[in-house]
C-alpha cells in the first residue's frame, strides 16, 4: 500500500505525542526536607520497616524493544524526534536478576478476540510482512509502547510479562515487593486514519480482564492488593496515612500493581464503579488526594517545585513514582543532575531508561540511573525510620 510523506510525517507526529516524551526542563534547586510522619517502630535489622519507607530503582517501558534500522529510517526521515523511541530493553527476567530492577512499566492494549495488532502500519510502509509470534493471534490483553508504530516489545501479552516476573518470583521467594505500573493505551486517531487499526476501548469487560488476567498468573496470596492494605472502617487512604503499609518482612515475594492512567476519569471510574476503596479489585488507581482510593500516584518530573511536592506525599504516606530521566533528551542536553534530584525527592519508584553502565554508549555516554551502592532497595531518604540508613535486603 502507499502512504502519502504527508500522511506518514502525521503519523509520525502523532506517535511522538503519544509516547509522551517531551518535558519542560525546571529548576534544579532542591528543596528541603518536609517533616516526617510517624514511624513504625523497627529495629537496626530492618525489622519493622514499612513498604512506603523504602526506595527502588524501576525501568521506563520495561518490555520495549526499537525496531529495526528499515524501520527507524521512517521514522527519522519524517520526524528527527523519533530517536526518542531507540532505545532497547533487556528481558524481564534479566532486568530483575541482573539490573538491580524491582518496577515494571508495563503498556496495554484491548485485544478481546486476538490478532489485532499482528501486522502493523510500519511494517506494510517497509515491504515487510505481519508478525508471526502466535501470542499475537490469541485473545488477551497486548503489551506494546504504539500501535502501528512502536510495536516491538519483549513479551507480547499481558500473561505472557507477568509469567516471566513469576518465575523470577518463584526462584527468589524473599524478594522486596515488585511493583508493576500499567498503563492503559489506545490506538491515535491519527495513526489510524493513516491506515493503522483501532484499538477497543477500555470498557467494564475488558478492565475486568486486567484482574482475570493477573491471577490467571499470580495466586491471591502473591498479589498485594488494596483489600490487604485497607483496614476496617477506614477507606483506603485512611488506612495508608493513618495506619500505614504493611511491612516488608509481611509482604515479601508479592507483587502489587497500579495504574499509570491517573485522576479523574473514565477509566478510574469504571474500574471502581461500586468499589470506592477498589473492593475485591487487583490494582490499585492513581486516586487524587482526599479521594477513597487515593494511596499511589506519580509526579513524573522530580525537578523545580515539584521535588517538594513528591516530599510532601511521601511524609504523608503516600507511594509516589517519579522518573529519573527521559529517552533522550537526558542524554542529548547532558544534564544528569534529575537522578539526584529524584532520589533526593524520596518516591518509592524511580524509573530510567538507563539502569546499568551501557545502554547509552551508542550516543557516547556513559550516563547510568541507579541506587547509590547498586542495590535493589535502599531505606527511604525522607519517610524511613531514623535507624534505617543505607541499603536493605532486596533480594
Amino acid at each position: 500500500m502507499r502512504i502519502s510523506r504527508t500522511v506518514v510525517a502525521g503519523l509520525a507526529s502523532a506517535a511522538i505525542a503519544a509516547s509522551g516524551l517531551a518535558g519542560t526542563v525546571l529548576s534544579t534547586q532542591q528543596t528541603s526536607q518536609p517533616p516526617q510522619a510517624p514511624q513504625a517502630k523497627g529495629h537496626e535489622n530492618g525489622s519493622g520497616l514499612r513498604l512506603n519507607q523504602l526506595q527502588m530503582m524501576g525501568s521506563h517501558n520495561s518490555y520495549h524493544r526499537e525496531l529495526s534500522p528499515a524501520e527507524q529510517k521512517v521514522q527519522e526521515a519524517q520526524n528527527p524526534g523519533s530517536v526518542n523511541l531507540w532505545y532497547s530493553h533487556a528481558a524481564i527476567p534479566g532486568q530483575l536478576a541482573d539490573q538491580n530492577i524491582r518496577t515494571l512499566e508495563l503498556d496495554l492494549l484491548p485485544d478481546p478476540d486476538g490478532g489485532l495488532y499482528t501486522y502493523p502500519l510500519i511494517r506494510k510502509l517497509t515491504g515487510q510482512g505481519p508478525l508471526t509470534d502466535p501470542v499475537l493471534a490469541q485473545p488477551g490483553i497486548k503489551v506494546l509502547h504504539i500501535p502501528d508504530f512502536d510495536y516491538n516489545s519483549t513479551c507480547a501479552s499481558l500473561v505472557v510479562c507477568l509469567r516471566q516476573v513469576k518465575a523470577w518470583s518463584d526462584r527468589n521467594p524473599d524478594h522486596t515487593p515488585i511493583t508493576i505500573s500499567l498503563e492503559l493505551k489506545q490506538s491515535d486517531p491519527r495513526i489510524v486514519a493513516a491506515g493503522g487499526v483501532q484499538s477497543p476501548p477500555w470498557d467494564a469487560a475488558n478492565l475486568e480482564r486486567i484482574d482475570d488476567e493477573i491471577r490467571s498468573v499470580f495466586s491471591e496470596q502473591a498479589i498485594l492488593t488494596p483489600d490487604d492494605v485497607r483496614r476496617p472502617g477506614l477507606t483506603l487512604e485512611q488506612s495508608v496515612l493513618t495506619k500505614g503499609w504493611p511491612t516488608v518482612d509481611s509482604v515479601r515475594g508479592q507483587v502489587l500493581f497500579y495504574f499509570d492512567n491517573g485522576g479523574a476519569g473514565a477509566i478510574r471510574d469504571l474500574y471502581r464503579a461500586g468499589r470506592p476503596n477498589l473492593e475485591g479489585r487487583a490494582v490499585f488507581t492513581r486516586g487524587p488526594e482526599g479521594e477513597p482510593d487515593a494511596a499511589i500516584t506519580q509526579v513524573n518530573d522530580p525537578r523545580g517545585a515539584n521535588q517538594a511536592e513528591i516530599q510532601r506525599l511521601v511524609a504523608k504516606g503516600y507511594l509516589i513514582r517519579t522518573r529519573s530521566d527521559e529517552p533522550m533528551a537526558t542524554i542529548r542536553d547532558k544534564d544528569f543532575s534529575r537522578v539526584g534530584i529524584a532520589l533526593a525527592s524520596g518516591a518509592q519508584v524511580v524509573t530510567t531508561d538507563f539502569p546499568v553502565v551501557g545502554m547509552a554508549a551508542r550516543y557516547d555516554s556513559d550516563f547510568v540511573a541507579k541506587l547509590p551502592g547498586d542495590t535493589p532497595v535502599r531505606c527511604n531518604p525522607v519517610s524511613a525510620p531514623t535507624w534505617c540508613r543505607g541499603n536493605v535486603s532486596g533480594r
